[in-house]
């Protein structure tokens, strides 16, 4: 009953989140403000990449913007030393330095952040800690530590969304290039779930479906001219469009599919103002989960509903989808995409989210579709 009653209360928040992000831009929200007594109160640590990544640390921070910014608080954000070769130690000190600036609540994208939040979190206690894309963590002893609180998501729900959407559209030669190497759970899900999604639709359509699968060139989330230079050979050899899942990757991507005049899948949240190759991004609500995990340290329900414990958000909870006011799909209509949420949230539809790392999808038998991984 517990349970049941945090997840009403997170689509609650989830809900109202959404609807003051509509009145007000994050990005008309300024990245640093100036404290009279030199604390901030809110600190976000980011993960690997740039803040402005126009993706996953984008999305956190935005959340941490508006929550601080309508409720009169100080925020400031630390980005761990040497960038993407950044150790579990300069992210520690990216998260001391935030404790020791007066912050109440730290807010920790990616999974990388693990080890070092562990540290923090033992040697500040009294400081309360969000671990999106997380897991319940423990000290040495085994004891769960009850001021860090766990976000994920089902990214396979938010995968499979744009994974049918596209091949109902009409798409039949797809791409995913994702980060982590492999090993990013979340990246992961993401990835099985769109093939899931595709080869579902291209089996109702009675149709054949082929899709470039790899993690080259995505370790680090970074952009970069291998990555670029991939990708423009896909869609040379006749790749429609690539869900671009990692990160700062999302611009070599681009850049790629402008030249080709070719199309691109976002992620995390909507990037379709970035580019005009972008035809739908997957969903999840990374900014809507930054501020409901931080109301609840300052509005009492952190204990009960947060600390120690791993809340798990998607489709029931609104915090996976595709951004149906500004995609432009040409074929998949609204309605069947509402048919399809309502499925998920009435469990006629299950996506499964088994973890499958690297060239583990190869293993998985499709009707309809075929993995050529790369």
């Amino acid at each position: 009953m517990k349970k049941i009653l945090a997840m009403l209360l997170a689509l609650a928040m989830l809900l109202g989140c959404a609807a003051f992000a509509e009145t007000v831009n994050p990005d008309d929200i300024p990245d640093t403000v100036t404290s009279a007594d030199g604390t901030y109160v809110i600190a976000f640590v980011t993960d690997v990449g740039q803040l402005k990544d126009k993706s996953f640390n984008q999305g956190t921070w935005n959340g941490v913007k508006l929550y601080a910014h309508a409720n009169g608080l100080t925020y400031k954000y630390y980005q761990p030393a040497n960038g993407n070769e950044a150790t579990d130690d300069d992210r520690y000190d990216a998260m001391a330095a935030a404790a020791q600036g007066g912050a109440k609540v730290v807010v920790a994208a990616g999974f990388m952040q693990g080890t070092a939040l562990t540290k923090a979190a033992i040697e500040f206690p009294e400081v309360n800690f969000v671990f999106i894309d997380g897991w319940p963590l423990s000290d040495a002893e085994g004891n769960v530590l009850t001021n860090v609180a766990a976000i994920s998501f089902q990214e396979e729900q938010a995968g499979y969304l744009a994974g049918y959407a596209v091949v109902r559209d009409g798409f039949t030669k797809l791409g995913f290039s994702g980060g982590g190497g492999g090993t990013n759970a979340a990246c992961d899900r993401y990835g099985y779930g769109f093939a899931q999604g595709a080869n579902a639709a291209a089996a109702e359509l009675g149709v054949n479906v082929e899709l470039r699968y790899s993690w080259q060139y995505g370790a680090s989330f970074s952009a970069s001219p291998e990555l670029q230079t991939m990708v423009a050979g896909w869609y040379q050899s006749g790749t429609e469009i690539v869900f671009a899942c990692g990160g700062s990757m999302f611009q070599s991507i681009v850049a790629a599919a402008a030249a080709a005049d070719a199309y691109v899948v976002g992620v995390d949240v909507d990037q379709s103002f970035e580019s005009a190759t972008v035809v739908t991004s997957a969903l999840k609500g990374i900014s809507e989960a930054a501020q409901l995990s931080i109301a609840a340290h300052f509005d009492g329900t952190w204990a009960e509903n947060y600390g120690g414990k791993l809340n798990v958000l998607g489709a029931n909870q609104d915090a996976v989808g595709l951004p149906t006011e500004t995609w432009s799909m040409e074929v998949f209509t609204l309605a069947e995409y509402e048919a399809l949420m309502n499925a998920l949230k009435e469990g006629t539809l299950v996506v499964d989210a088994t973890d499958y790392q690297g060239d583990a999808i190869t293993t998985v038998a499709f009707s309809n579709l075929t993995i050529i991984y790369e």
